[in-house]
């Protein structure tokens, strides 16, 4: 294993806490009642997991409630409104559990939990039957859900995935093997492109990762394999010292040494991530392979709100390898309030930050809004006769023609989602059409 640096020792077992266990917490780092009860409460509705590292290195206790990383993992008050959060009290102190598990869903259920048309628009067909645990939006990339990697090692408040981890199975994407999922990409030679997502592949033992990503090897016409992951941020031993974290560098290896892309989606939502010497030995371990890794990350309030942050992070990032790949905008879904910024705003932390990197870092592009059309970037303003605009460009399309192309929409200082943009009278009919959803065509 000539590619592989010698890992470290010593760092324990993963071993996850839940809303059962926030008492056990709260005792341990001293959290006020009301804290506490807070995070109980919301936790009925959202998802809730943290892991001893992301306790004992990545939250500083004694900035607890205002630290970023606390507000990142740990459910806030603020995330539900408040006359939800009554209903849900009275109910717990009822002890109705069936008027409360009730009371949960139609919750969850107002929240969008598929945002973006995923389920009515992303969810490809073979031989007329849909095929669970796989979304194909892009002509190039298939989306696939492994089933047994719908958890992560911890979650992020934010998460727009999270309706994958609430229990409910009418609400989940999952696959029980990788078999469809390559029928399916033998009829469709145009996919070059298979993203591993979920919830976290990497949650997933070697042997059984290996069940999902070696049958892709198969066919010859996919040339990139992606993981989307938190792992370096949130549980780095799995690449490190995990009883198997040398046989999935072996497995990154052996995708790698079959001429194909091993690309890592790390998700890095604030600089402390990068800053532990577990996170970096992780990176290396997994550059040493072959495979890439980029960084990418919604801008959100209360955690990385500020262009200091980004410039801090897409520089560790630059330092460790990583590619800077995307800024994200919140989407429509979940506790998207407690998160959401205006776009201007958005903008404005992109711009400054981005102008401080050198040009190496230059990699990344945002404020970008993945939404129902494709993924829409928000290049800058302009002041007119006509008034002032968002100078907006389509990253990536359903339609493959509408790819680059450029239009405009009214500034707004309020606006915090495609939705609340005023298209100019200008805007190409074919873009006017998908973004407003009266012609959406599937590239599939």
């Amino acid at each position: 294993m000539s590619l592989l640096a010698p890992s470290l020792s010593g760092t324990g077992r993963f071993h996850a806490y839940g809303p059962h266990q926030i008492d056990q917490i709260a005792q341990r780092y001293g959290l006020p009642d009301e804290i506490r009860e807070a995070v109980r409460l919301v936790s009925k509705v959202l998802p809730f997991r943290v892991n001893e590292y992301v306790l004992s290195q990545l939250i500083e206790w004694h900035t607890v409630p205002d630290d970023p990383m606390f507000r990142l993992l740990f459910p806030q008050r603020g995330m539900l409104p408040e006359s939800e959060l009554r209903r849900l009290t009275e109910l717990t102190a009822a002890g109705s559990k069936s008027a409360l598990r009730a009371a949960v869903r139609e919750i969850r259920e107002s929240l969008n939990p598929h945002p973006s048309s995923q389920r009515e628009l992303n969810v490809p067909a073979l031989d007329s039957v849909e095929l669970p645990g796989i979304q194909h939006k892009y002509r190039e990339t298939v989306l696939y859900f492994p089933g047994q990697g719908q958890t992560c090692h911890a979650y992020c408040t934010y998460c727009f995935r999270w309706a994958q981890f609430v229990g409910d199975a009418d609400l989940r994407f999952a696959a029980p093997s990788p078999d469809r999922l390559v029928e399916y990409l033998w009829k469709k030679p145009d996919v070059s492109d298979v993203l591993l997502t979920g919830g976290d592949p990497m949650v997933m033992s070697t042997e059984r990762l290996r069940t999902h990503v070696e049958p892709l090897l198969a066919v010859e016409t996919v040339r990139t394999i992606r993981i989307g992951t938190k792992s370096v941020g949130y549980w780095p031993q799995r690449f490190v010292s995990d009883q198997d974290a040398d046989d999935v560098l072996r497995l990154f290896e052996r995708v790698v040494a079959s001429g194909r892309t091993l690309a890592v989606m790390a998700h890095f939502s604030h600089p402390r991530e990068l800053m532990t010497d577990v996170a970096r030995q992780a990176l290396a371990r997994i550059r040493a392979t072959g495979a890439l890794v980029y960084g990418q990350a919604p801008v959100i309030a209360h955690v990385n709100d500020h262009a200091d942050i980004w410039t801090e992070l897409w520089r560790l990032e630059l330092a460790q390898g990583v590619v800077p790949y995307y800024l994200f905008v919140e989407r429509d879904t979940g506790p998207h309030q407690y998160f959401e910024l205006p776009l201007t705003d958005a903008f404005d932390i992109f711009r400054t930050a981005y102008r401080r990197l050198p040009g190496l870092a230059r990699t990344v592009r945002g404020p970008v809004m993945s939404a129902t059309p494709g993924k829409i970037v928000i290049e800058g303003t302009e002041d007119t006769p006509q008034g002032r605009f968002f100078q907006l460009r389509m990253l990536q399309a359903r339609d493959p023609q509408l790819v680059g192309r450029p239009f405009r929409a009214r500034y707004s200082a309020e606006a915090t989602w495609l939705d609340d943009l005023e298209l100019a009278p200008e805007t190409p009919p074919e873009i006017a059409a998908a973004i407003r959803g009266t012609t959406v065509q599937p590239s599939v």
